[in-house]
């Protein structure tokens, strides 16, 4: 890495371990590419020891606005992930936000050779496995709106924790007319129907699976990957209880 990428890694380590935030207008110009943003992912990892040296992490998040976005991911650290109904009271956060999404586990091992030749319409068969899925969004930057993109991507993506509800088989979903049914705290409900951003979340698997793969690594059977939010960010408040519901697959609940 470059002298930069260092010294934002250094910065981003040290805001985790003494959970605060950075001011983002002196690390504006820190980085050049996705590429570079995505070495200070596997550094911070790497510095605060989340993955025990594995070569392909467990549990990642992906996604994007569409299908002409480019697509980005980022690997999870595991003490942030629990399964529904889940507490986070012990955990820090700084400007929480909530992401209804459905999750997806792959069901055999898919070699880089694999990946390569992956298109959109043959991912599924990949999957053995879906559940409901809400991910916690918040980051170590103190202005997220005025955050420039490749530090939120340096920064796990802004990810804070995330919950996992009851695994079902896959099976085919009318996806377009899909329901997402979220609830936060006394507000009303956010009801959503047909909203995933890219129609189907199954979409991003050949991309993702591409990413994973790029320095030669298998991805192993039973890797998550969460596919995008049906609400966007829903804001909320220490100690809401959360619950999301897509009818039909499974709903999940936890408390910030």
């Amino acid at each position: 890495m470059n002298p930069s990428q260092t010294a934002l890694t250094d910065a981003l380590v040290a805001a985790r371990r003494g959970n605060r935030t950075l001011d983002a207008s002196p690390w504006t110009d820190a980085l050049a590419s996705a590429t570079e943003a995505y070495e200070v992912q596997d550094a911070v990892a790497a510095a605060l020891d989340w993955f025990d040296g594995r070569p392909v992490p467990g549990i990642w998040k992906s996604g994007g606005g569409s299908r002409s976005a480019t697509l980005t991911h980022a690997p999870l650290p595991p003490a942030g992930v629990r399964q529904g109904p889940a507490d986070f009271s012990d955990l820090v956060f700084h400007s929480p936000g909530i992401e209804a999404e459905i999750a997806l586990r792959l069901g055999r091992d898919v070699t880089p050779e694999q990946a390569a030749t992956l298109d959109h319409d043959s991912a599924a068969s990949l999957i053995d496995a879906m559940t409901v899925s809400v991910e916690v969004v918040d980051s170590r930057w103190q202005d997220l709106a005025a955050t420039p993109a490749l530090l939120r991507l340096a920064d796990s993506q802004v990810h804070g924790a995330l919950v996992l509800g009851e695994w079902k088989p896959y099976v085919a979903v009318d996806w377009a007319s899909q329901r997402c049914e979220t609830r936060v705290g006394d507000a009303a409900p956010v009801v959503r129907e047909g909203t995933h951003p890219l129609a189907d979340p199954a979409w991003l698997l050949p991309i993702w699976l591409r990413h994973l793969t790029r320095h030669g690594q298998t991805v192993p059977a039973r890797t998550v990957v969460t596919t995008g939010s049906w609400v966007g960010i829903v804001p909320c408040r220490r100690g809401d209880q959360v619950t999301a519901e897509f009818p039909g697959i499974g709903s999940v609940r936890l408390s910030v």
